[in-house]
């Protein structure tokens, strides 16, 4: 059976990832460093339901550490590998931006490095909407610029999109990184705004809502992310030795490279995010109406063409049924 390794495999999308992977009769190896960026136990919890499963097996290692990655790709012959691992957040990147030197820039070059000396079929890795910055131009493409990045946490991203394609290009790598636009569902991370809303909520707090509510998302549920991911994994990149900028798709390269928007393709109203949250809940929440965020950005709204034609990818779980899974799941893991 083919071994995957998944970092960031304690984390919300890997955990889905792995039970996806798991189901389908793949052997999982997760990593995480467990780290205290938000509760922990939520993170043990994930890894202990993926423990009970056959074909599984979870290492608590740091990305940084290159001396135990690289005994991990040595000893384990991985066909392919998914980076998650990462350290998240565009508000926590203006507090902290060393986090994020250490997790995702030097602990990607250790996996690209592990990749370079273990040869792998196909690293997939996690990028972010966050890339597109201040784009004005909705909605997102692949052919659209990011150079401008409005967080530290976006710099990071659109950093590794660039390590990924120089060791494709050096080292025939194939290397697809997907940009995630705003992960929503059970077993979330609780730093995320739908998941602190409903703390709050439920706990007869207010919730901040930032921009006076005049914000869009285009939030996406968990299982339809990790469908797409795995419909990815064996659309290997290939190279195109005739590709040219001025009239090829900049999300594809003469390296075995690609790039994907993964997203919902329908951007949602913050307010109406709310609403749909409060009903969900059965409770109302009281309002803090608050300006714009440094790092933050007015609209996510994800082209996802590329995803359409190649593996026919498009999310079917609405808002209101998306937001029923996480209200009840969230009231039966806390006890509410």
């Amino acid at each position: 059976m083919n071994k995957i390794l998944v970092t960031g495999g304690a984390g919300f999308i890997g955990f889905h990832l792995s039970n996806l992977l798991l189901k389908n009769g793949y052997n999982v190896i997760g990593i995480d460093n467990l780290n205290d960026y938000y509760d922990v136990n939520l993170k043990i919890d994930r890894v202990k339901i993926l423990e009970k499963q056959e074909n599984y097996e979870f290492i608590k290692m740091d990305l940084k550490d290159k001396k135990n990655i690289d005994e991990l790709f040595e000893k384990n012959n991985f066909d392919y590998v998914i980076n998650l691992a990462a350290q998240a957040g565009v508000r926590y990147s203006i507090e902290n931006p060393y986090a994020y030197v250490d997790s995702n820039l030097i602990g990607f070059v250790n996996i690209l490095e592990a990749c370079r000396n273990n040869p792998v079929k196909h690293l997939i890795y996690a990028s972010s909407s966050s890339v597109y910055g201040g784009n004005k131009v909705a909605p997102f493409s692949t052919n659209h610029n990011v150079d401008h990045p409005v967080s530290l946490y976006a710099a990071t991203k659109k950093s590794n999109e660039l390590m990924a394609h120089t060791y494709s290009h050096l080292y025939n790598i194939p290397t697809t990184g997907l940009r995630f636009f705003t992960v929503y569902g059970p077993w979330g991370r609780p730093d995320m705004a739908y998941f602190s809303f409903t703390n709050n909520i439920m706990s007869g707090k207010p919730i901040k809502v930032f921009n006076h509510g005049n914000m869009e998302r285009d939030f996406t549920y968990i299982d339809d992310i990790v469908e797409g991911i795995y419909k990815l994994l064996n659309k290997i990149p290939q190279k195109n030795k005739n590709w040219d900028e001025t009239k090829d798709d900049l999300s594809s390269s003469f390296a075995p490279y690609k790039i994907y928007n993964i997203g919902n393709n329908k951007p949602v109203k913050l307010m109406d995010f709310i609403n749909t949250l409060e009903d969900k809940i059965g409770k109302q929440a009281e309002k803090i109406y608050m300006d714009m965020q440094p790092g933050d950005v007015f609209r996510t709204y994800a082209d996802t063409t590329d995803l359409e034609n190649e593996i026919g990818f498009k999310p079917s779980t609405t808002i209101d049924e998306g937001l029923a899974n996480f209200a009840k799941w969230y009231k039966e893991y806390y006890n509410k």
